[in-house]
């Protein structure tokens, strides 16, 4: 009884870290327009992994609901947006990983989750955002190539790069202090080490072209 009450506080309080950690990283913000990108997502998503999806759903609702009552100027439109790129995108790759923890399921999870967000955020700006903006929905139809397309696009494959980066550090500082337990499937020295190669210079490359994208293409401002 004592180690499952001792399991579960583990559990609580590093939730609550990376909700912290992923409330922090809601000040580097990107703006395109009226979106914005922040850190959020990739923080609670490299939480989610460990700990399932319904935690990515419940830190999804409260740092989003954290956002709405200290620094968000978006009002209700901005917490059911931020709320729902934000549980999308930090339920679908951990709940593939929980059924196939290796490489292979998380890269597949994030792919799963970089096509459900766009898919779902560019539906939710077509339902909510001529409430938003005060404009028809053919305007926001027309909003869909030049912006929201791209801009979920790259957010959402800039949040996965920023998972699979942190992912292997944040694991081995949170084995070091005993924080979980996790069980990967066994791999050789050398087979990790190119896995570990591998993983660290896609994720820059891809981190690289999404601000190039951001930042160039997109008249994005910090």
């Amino acid at each position: 009884m004592k180690t499952n009450t001792l399991e579960k506080t583990k559990k609580l309080v590093t939730i609550a870290l990376f909700c912290a950690v992923a409330y922090i990283g809601m000040y580097f913000r990107i703006n395109v327009s009226f979106l914005t990108f922040d850190l959020k997502d990739a923080f609670m998503t490299v939480g989610a992994m460990f700990f399932g999806p319904i935690a990515g759903i419940t830190m999804a609702a409260i740092v989003a609901l954290l956002e709405f009552i200290s620094i968000s100027d978006t009002g209700i439109y901005g917490l059911i947006m931020n709320f729902l790129s934000s549980a999308v995108f930090a339920s679908v790759a951990p709940l593939v990983y929980k059924y196939r923890r290796k490489l292979s399921g998380a890269v597949v999870g994030l792919l799963l989750s970089v096509i459900c967000t766009v898919g779902i955020m560019i539906a939710a700006n077509l339902f909510i955002t001529p409430y938003y903006m005060g404009v028809d929905i053919e305007a926001v139809k027309g909003l869909i190539p030049t912006l929201l397309l791209p801009f979920n696009l790259t957010k959402s494959i800039l949040n996965a790069s920023l998972v699979l980066l942190l992912y292997k550090p944040v694991t081995t500082a949170m084995k070091a202090v005993k924080l979980i337990k996790t069980t990967q499937a066994p791999t050789t020295q050398t087979n990790r080490k190119v896995y570990s190669i591998a993983v660290v210079l896609v994720s820059l490359l891809l981190i690289s072209a999404c601000f190039v994208v951001f930042f160039v293409f997109m008249n994005g401002k910090i």
